[in-house]
């Protein structure tokens, strides 16, 4: 392959970690002269993409390669066209359904395979320029006393490309021109991850080190802490932390020379839903649906279902210290088929501060459509509703400080599960890894699956 070819995979990769880093960073990326520097990374690239087309790697891998390679196009394109991308930055350590808190936003400007410009928001500085009362979810009135929908609080969703459109609209509603040539969602928790690779970083002029297990956290104590603390601190420059830090990450990153670890890395946020894509181009857009980075809750899913998604409604940043298990049972010998889930939330933390409470969230449990409740324990009334060609339970579950709850949820399955027996768990984006187990009764016998929920999973039963 040809230098620029190389050169192209660079600025892709220099693309998507730009993306990446703004999910918690003010990024600036530095003009063709020091791309030209690292001819070294360009022939990585080279070699990572032969190697791949010759390794006996499993089918959706290489249908994910074949994505990279229609992005590197989208984003290196040689045809003096601006295209512009809105990044929405979501802190998942306050979960919502399509990650986390949308506190930040960003618009990267790509021209000719390079970065032109970024600009970077507080949300609540967009929110202040809405003056239309569009009414909120139920959720927030009920529980949070938030009368009016805004752009921080559009992706109330699991289903990606139905946020999009809402933080679009929301965007219109603000005054801005919500045309974009892609959007794109990172979650607050790469930033943790993207410090395995480079390893613990010190920024000039600020306290401490930036490594995996804190990074996010000592973020929040600079940024929200500290301004809590001092009201002479301007909202418009209490991040200037963020602007320092993403150089010194990306240049650690590209001094590693190795671009199998950094590609390796940024294809497992996609596939574990903190980043999702999101592109007005229809080509482009069905890729990525097939390899599953697009965010989609399955509409046409046919055998039995089940997606959880919690929306922290408590205001603090306590889904750090949460963790979740899940056990379910399909019972297909009886009368008529069963379901029974058992969901525990663990509280890991030891006492309340300024950023952590009791967990107070409104958990929606998605299952095939026709599912009839019977049965529900620590959780409150449900609210029940139909979306995406599914049956949602929605419920209010507390959890106190060092504690663990456990909700029981009953249900008939609908009639036509029994056929074949399948099963997809959808995963939430932001929620992070949840150990799961699976029982399936049949007249045949019973037959068990204990994973870890990374991503989506699927499983099929021959009866």
């Amino acid at each position: 392959m040809k230098q620029g070819g190389s050169k192209r995979k660079y600025i892709f990769w220099s693309i998507v970690l730009a993306i990446i880093l703004a999910g918690f960073l003010f990024f600036q990326f530095g003009g063709a002269g020091k791309i030209d520097k690292k001819a070294v990374v360009f022939n990585s690239i080279n070699s990572f993409e032969k190697m791949a087309r010759l390794l006996p790697i499993k089918e959706d891998t290489k249908k994910e390669i074949e994505a990279v390679g229609k992005l590197v196009e989208e984003f290196a394109r040689e045809d003096g066209i601006t295209r512009s991308y809105l990044l929405l930055l979501q802190n998942n350590m306050e979960l919502r359904p399509g990650g986390g808190f949308l506190g930040q936003y960003a618009i990267i400007d790509v021209k000719n395979g390079e970065i032109e410009s970024l600009f970077l928001e507080d949300a609540n500085l967009l929110d202040e320029r809405i003056n239309s009362a569009v009414s909120a979810p139920y959720p927030f009135k009920r529980l949070m006393s938030i009368k009016k929908w805004k752009f921080r609080d559009s992706n109330f969703s699991p289903d990606y490309p139905t946020n999009v459109e809402r933080a679009k609209y929301f965007y219109r509603l603000a005054g801005r021109d919500p045309n974009f040539d892609g959007v794109i969602a990172i979650n607050a928790s790469v930033l943790n991850r993207v410090l395995k690779l480079t390893g613990p970083i010190i920024v000039p002029g600020y306290p401490g080190e930036y490594n995996s297990e804190n990074a996010v956290l000592k973020l929040e104590e600079q940024v929200e802490r500290a301004y809590l603390a001092n009201e002479n601190i301007d909202s418009r420059y209490r991040k200037n932390i963020m602007k320092k830090m993403a150089p010194i990450i990306v240049e650690k990153l590209f001094t590693l020379g190795n671009i199998k670890k950094i590609s390796d890395f940024t294809f497992e946020e996609m596939r574990n839903k903190d980043i999702q894509l999101n592109f007005e181009n229809q080509e482009l857009q069905q890729l990525v649906e097939e390899v599953g980075w697009g965010g989609l809750v399955d509409k046409d899913w046919d055998g039995d279902y089940l997606m959880f998604v919690d929306a922290n409604m408590g205001a603090y940043k306590s889904d750090y210290f949460m963790k979740r298990d899940i056990n379910y049972t399909a019972d297909l010998t009886g009368e008529k088929p069963t379901a029974t889930i058992e969901y525990t939330y663990i509280h890991t933390a030891t006492y309340g501060d300024w950023r952590t409470s009791d967990y107070h969230s409104y958990l929606r449990v998605y299952v095939p459509h026709g599912s009839n409740l019977t049965e529900r324990k620590m959780v409150s009334y449900p609210n029940v509703q139909e979306e995406f060609g599914k049956t949602y339970f929605g419920f209010t579950a507390h959890t106190l400080i060092n504690r663990q709850t456990r909700a029981i949820i009953k249900y008939e399955l609908p009639e036509h599960v029994r056929n074949g027996y399948k099963l997809l768990v959808q995963k939430q984006s932001g929620v992070g890894d949840v150990p799961i187990k699976i029982l399936v009764k049949t007249d045949e016998g019973e037959f068990r699956h204990e994973d870890v929920l990374k991503k989506d999973l699927i499983l099929e039963f021959d009866k």
